[in-house]
């Protein structure tokens, strides 16, 4: 059989995390937290299962969970949302961004996205029957050229993915980036598709800027959110995607024959947290700060070079000074050698990146910090 996804194997975070586990080493990869959820949404998780809430939720989400996404997005960022026409809950974000493509991405259309972009953009844009446009951004800062982007839109451009706070690099987009894609989608016909699965988690007095703020962004965008990063319960799996009636209307004709719907009392249990602690995400920018200061000032004396992560909960180390290795190298040596698992930054580009850089996760305890700081020092 003739694979439609040839240069697609297992995701490096599979890989990563499973030469960690081989190795019993120390896993800083794969992005997920190393402790509990908040006591009061496991409680209501495990009490919505004994209510019995077993059966199929409605397709688009429960309505009570729609109604309190629609208050959060009042809440935090001056946006009217209507949850029956405009509020979709999914399975995880990754299977709305599957499904925003799915359903906009046409054979032989373009999509234009960042490097280094997260994994599952591209292989979406591919069995959707289009092809990814990769534009660089420019590191150490990680920013985005405007007016190069404005110089590969051509006919075929269909959508534009932007993904702020950005994995792997924790880049934070800024008012001027969001007016100037703006600008330029404006009076075409293309999509914005705005993974915002960190919008919560910005440091040093920056702000979240969403593509819902922005009148003219929003009339044309899809913008997915994550419970999972939020709510440190990546495992659970929920996520959901804000779009206008009409793009929701398209995305939910696909949702239902790929997931059909979330999972219910997972759904339920989310809605009361949401009603008893609405200001939850509020804590979580001072609370990952306070990591990613952590983490940043134990390698003070490693030989990896540094500039702290504007957002999300990843940090990028440049090891130039170290080897001159390929990333994908280096992150398995250190594996299997030093005892410490990251994901190489490369597998997220068309092309090598301007400098050598492996993305560790800091949504760890502190004595694990300790330990992974403990391990770099030592390189």
């Amino acid at each position: 059989m003739q694979s439609k996804l040839p240069d697609h194997g297992a995701t490096i975070f599979t890989v990563m995390s499973d030469l960690a586990k081989r190795h019993n080493a120390l896993n800083m990869s794969q992005g997920f937290p190393n402790y509990d959820p908040p006591q009061e949404l496991r409680a209501a998780l495990a009490e919505a299962a004994l209510e019995s809430h077993h059966q199929y939720a409605p397709m688009s989400g429960l309505d009570i969970l729609r109604e309190q996404i629609s208050g959060k997005l009042q809440r935090f960022y001056q946006v009217d949302a209507d949850p029956d026409t405009e509020i979709t809950v999914t399975p995880g974000a990754t299977e709305a961004i599957y499904c925003a493509i799915t359903a906009t991405v046409r054979n032989g259309d373009e999509v234009i996205v960042f490097d280094p972009c997260y994994d599952s953009y591209e292989p979406a844009i591919l069995l959707a029957g289009g092809s990814p446009r990769h534009i660089a951004m420019q590191p150490p800062e990680f920013s985005i050229d405007w007016d190069q982007v404005g110089a590969a839109i051509n006919g075929r451009t269909r959508m534009i993915i932007v993904n702020t706070p950005h994995n792997p690099s924790g880049a934070v987009l800024s008012h001027e980036d969001m007016l100037a894609l703006e600008a330029l989608v404006a009076e075409r016909e293309i999509y914005v598709l705005s993974d915002e699965v960190y919008e919560h988690l910005v440091f040093d007095g920056r702000q979240h800027r969403s593509v819902l703020q922005y009148p003219r962004l929003r009339e044309r965008s899809f913008a997915t959110f994550s419970f999972g990063k939020t709510y440190h319960i990546t495992g659970w799996k929920t996520g959901y995607c804000v779009a206008p009636p009409s793009l929701t209307n398209e995305l939910r004709k696909v949702h239902q024959f790929v997931n059909y719907v979330a999972v219910t009392p997972i759904q339920q249990a989310l809605a009361r947290f949401m009603i008893s602690q609405p200001e939850f995400p509020a804590s979580l920018a001072g609370f990952y700060q306070e990591k990613r200061d952590l983490f940043c000032a134990l390698l003070s004396g490693s030989r990896f070079s540094l500039s702290p992560a504007q957002g999300a909960y990843f940090q990028l180390l440049d090891y130039s000074e170290i080897t001159a290795e390929p990333d994908t190298e280096f992150a398995t040596r250190l594996t299997r050698e030093a005892g410490i698992a990251s994901i190489p930054v490369s597998i997220f580009c068309a092309a090598p990146p301007g400098g050598r850089y492996l993305r560790f996760c800091f949504a760890k305890s502190t004595e694990f910090l300790k330990q992974g700081a403990e391990i770099l020092c030592r390189i």
